[in-house]
């Protein structure tokens, strides 16, 4: 019969006491439970959990309202309608209350599993960075969309240069490029010939465009646009022509720093290779030195 040490008794009573915190937390929070359930279940893993990340954070009084809350509040207005933007800053704090809660739990289950201790104090230590990395979500969301709005932005500027310079007016323009394709720059131009069909004025919902999508490129071509909605249609045709070759000039510049980028990339693994090439060269030599002394 074996006999636990002292360290596997105490572990094994915090292990106890660890899931009895999880399941009174499970138990007291799942009248949250419906709160989430519109999230999407592949953007939102085990989004049916996140109750208890919520009811944590509810308990302890969290503040929402935080500096980084309101940075992060700023993002997920972006990615989401502006008027979910506090729901999303939620849904992303209790993902991330609730995975670093899960985890905790599965480090003392694999600890009972493998008996090693390592297993338990590296699963726990990975905790926090894996809800660090949950949070930056929204950032690498974000850089993602600017990299496909830049990579559309080039065409949509051309494509309205040349309607305009044919003779049609801003608005007419503007609706026939947005429903030419699927981008997300194409969906938020939508998004503002919905916002003009609602009453928006044509200027506002362009500056609301220009805001949604962020990037430096895009806020200056939409100034553009609302210097020439007053200026008229033949002066912001030139304005648009001279603004689409500096675009073009701009992707060159992008698809040129990202070939640079992939090439600094592959070094990485070329270095890994050279390195194992060398041990796996060096180790027999040093065996056979061994031998020979």
């Amino acid at each position: 019969m074996a006999f636990l040490s002292l360290k596997d008794i105490v572990i094994m009573i915090i292990g106890i006491a660890v899931l009895v915190a999880w399941l009174m937390i499970y138990v007291t929070t799942k009248k949250y439970e419906d709160i989430f359930e519109g999230l999407d279940e592949k953007e939102f893993r085990l989004k049916d959990l996140y109750f208890m990340g919520y009811g944590v954070l509810e308990r302890i009084k969290y503040d929402y309202k935080s500096k980084s809350n309101r940075e992060m509040k700023k993002k997920l207005s972006v990615l989401y309608d502006e008027k979910y933007a506090d729901y999303y800053v939620r849904a992303v704090r209790s993902q991330q209350v609730t995975i670093m809660l899960l985890m905790i739990v599965l480090a003392f289950i694999m600890y009972e599993m493998s008996g090693e201790i390592m297993a338990l104090f590296i699963i726990i230590g990975l905790s926090p960075v894996i809800g660090y990395h949950i949070g930056q979500a929204p950032d690498r969301k974000i850089e993602e969309r600017s990299e496909e709005l830049i990579s559309e932005f080039s065409e949509v500027v051309s494509k309205l240069a040349l309607l305009t310079d044919a003779g049609m007016i801003l608005r007419e323009a503007w609706e026939e490029i947005a429903y030419s394709d699927d981008g997300t720059i194409y969906e938020e131009m939508k998004h503002s010939v919905d916002e003009i069909n609602n009453g928006i004025s044509e200027a506002e919902a362009i500056r609301r465009f220009g805001n949604r999508c962020m990037l430096p490129e895009i806020k200056k071509f939409t100034s553009t646009l609302i210097q020439g909605i007053s200026k008229g249609n033949k002066e912001l045709s030139v304005m648009l022509t001279k603004q689409s070759s500096e675009v073009w000039e701009l992707k060159r510049q992008i698809v040129k720093r990202k070939g640079e980028q992939a090439q600094s990339k592959l070094l990485v693994p070329m270095i890994l290779m050279f390195v194992g090439i060398i041990i796996m060269i060096m180790i027999p030599i040093f065996s056979n030195l061994g031998t020979m002394s």
